[in-house]
């Protein structure tokens, strides 16, 4: 049985810090493959290399426990994508596995509308999509050709996720990923460029 996200989008003004300065990317290493990422005209640029793995712009910082995250993307190129959170890393075969929950961002073409629902990367596949009825205005938020807002809430071990301020995933983990590290995703594949600006967490206390 699933539970449903009915709640309005947190406040997204006070208390906020950034985690991407708009000039570079310190504060982030990239883990998992190659693809390449970019920080341009405030901007960060992650663009899909061929033959690279899923890549990770990672956030230096790992130990994100309770938060409200958010931020804005977009594609110029299309491409799966999405935000790790409570991320971790382990050594792989050629390079490090990121692995743990990821607010999914499925991309511009395809025909399944998930953006939003939660993705257990490398760590058994989907923890919440949207297939249910429910979830049509969800599967409905994403705007295929602008900005899209992505914002995540972790509380214990309750997660909630909204996509243009419509609710989306409302997930309850066993209290596996309880603290980790933000990575946004470029999917490994033939193409894929996606846009992040406002990268900002407000880490919430007890």
């Amino acid at each position: 049985e699933m539970l449903l996200n009915r709640d309005p989008e947190p406040e997204l003004v006070e208390d906020f810090t950034p985690l991407f300065n708009g000039k570079d990317l310190n504060g982030w290493t990239p883990k998992g493959g190659t693809c390449e990422f970019e920080a341009k005209d405030g901007l960060l640029i992650g663009t899909c290399v061929v033959g690279s793995p899923s890549t990770y712009l990672c956030t230096d910082k790992t130990d994100f426990t309770d938060f409200i995250f958010t931020c804005e993307m977009r594609w110029k190129v299309d491409g799966n994508s999405g935000v790790m959170f409570r991320a971790q890393a382990k050594p792989g075969k050629k390079a490090e596995t990121v692995f743990g929950p990821q607010a999914e961002m499925e991309g511009i073409t395809g025909d399944r509308y998930w953006s939003g629902g939660i993705y257990g990367q490398s760590c058994g596949g989907y923890f919440y999509p949207l297939w249910l009825t429910d979830h049509q205005e969800a599967r409905a938020a994403l705007d295929r050709t602008g900005w899209n807002r992505l914002t995540i809430m972790a509380k214990g071990n309750v997660v909630k996720t909204w996509v243009n301020g419509v609710p989306a995933a409302h997930w309850v983990d066993d209290g596996t990923y309880a603290q980790g590290f933000f990575g946004l995703q470029i999917h490994k594949g033939a193409k894929g460029t996606v846009l992040w600006r406002s990268i900002r967490v407000k880490e919430l206390q007890d």
